[in-house]
């Protein structure tokens, strides 16, 4: 009788604590915290940034080297 607490502790009651501890975590930080919208944002226009140099630069390609698609298809 005196194995049964323990067993049942580390069977049923430790897991299920666990479980639901870490749905209680979850639930809380469900969102985006203000740094990482920060940082998205960031990300956002260095990519549209990037983009438009890339643009540029086909543009540059197509009048100086006008078989440079060709080359690399």
């Amino acid at each position: 009788m005196n194995e049964v607490i323990p067993i049942l502790l580390l069977t049923v009651c430790f897991p299920l604590w666990i479980v639901f501890h870490y749905i209680t975590k979850w639930k809380t930080s469900k969102g985006l915290t203000p740094e990482d919208e920060k940082m998205l944002g960031e990300i956002w226009d260095s990519t549209n940034r990037m983009e438009e140099r890339i643009v540029t630069l086909e543009r540059i390609l197509d009048v100086e080297a006008p078989t440079w698609r060709s080359r690399h298809e």
